[in-house]
Parts: C-alpha cells; structure tokens; sequence
C-alpha cells in the first residue's frame, strides 16, 4: 500500500487549526507527518504527538531549544534547520524555506521532492528532477492549506482548512 505524506506549515501556535489540519490529513489516509516550521508553541506539537511526525524549525520558532525537548519528549523526530525521509524509496527533503542553503543543496543533491513554508504561498514546481512544494500555511494567509504527497504516485493534493 502507498504510503500518504501529511505536509504542513506555519502553524504560528494557531494548535486549534493545526488540529483540524491534521484531522482533514489523516482522513485522506496520511499516516507520516512533516511539519516545516513556525510552529511557536507545545500545544501545536501537541497535534502530532502519537504520530510519525517530522518538524524542522522556522524563523519564527525563536524558542526552538524549549520546543525541541517538549517535542522529543513527545515522540517527535526533530530535524533542526533541514530534515529528510525516504518514503517509498523517494527522498524528501524538507527545509522552512528561510535559508536557501537547504533549499539548493535539496535540488543539487538530487531529491525528488523539497518541501518548505515560510512564504505562506501554494508552490508546487519542478526544478529538474525535484518537484518543490510548499503546502501554504495554517496562518496569515488568504486560506489556510495543508496538502498530502503519495510519493510512490507521485500525488499532490491540497487541502483547504477551516478557519
């Protein structure tokens, strides 16, 4: 069975929102979790604890040693400033998208998919042989979007949130 990826972003402590986010995730079969920053608060951490989630950290995260140990004591894999998974034999690479080092050496080192936030921006685009997605974000946006990723199909779908 194709493994679903859960793709999210900015949630800025807004835990109540990311919950339903999560919600709408798993209803479309998303059984891994990869969150790219500017998540600000435990209680937004709280939504992914018991799931294979994934979290690098954004601009915004400024209290991102509190959050780590909260987030390790949850089960949550903490990959700091740029994280990877391989999924189905793809790689994934995920960054927040404030530094553009991650973001190119993702690209140069042949990942099959970058994933970022930051820009609270819908993106899906390929650069050679990576296709880059940015899921939108769960806050300050014009609507709030997380999106699912099948990599072994190579499926995107984005998926409004509630405000």
């Amino acid at each position: 069975m194709a493994t679903v990826v859960g793709l999210l972003s900015d949630s800025h402590s807004r835990w109540e929102r990311t919950k339903r986010a999560i919600e709408a995730l798993r209803a479309r079969g998303a059984t891994t979790f990869v969150h790219c920053g500017d998540i600000e608060d435990d209680l937004v951490l709280d939504q992914l604890a018991g799931l294979d989630s994934h979290v690098v950290w954004g601009n915004c995260d400024w209290n991102s040693r509190s959050l780590e140990r909260y987030a390790r004591d949850l089960g949550i894999a903490v990959h700091g400033e740029a994280g990877e998974i391989s999924v189905d034999g793809r790689r994934i690479v995920f960054t927040h998208g404030h530094e553009i080092a991650p973001m190119r050496a993702a690209v140069s080192g042949g990942a099959q998919y970058l994933v970022h936030g930051h820009t609270h921006e819908l993106r899906d685009e390929r650069v050679g042989g990576t296709r880059i997605i940015n899921p939108g974000a769960l806050h300050r946006a014009p609507r709030f979007t997380v999106a699912t990723l099948v990599p072994s199909t190579d499926a995107l779908e984005v998926l409004e949130v509630a405000s």
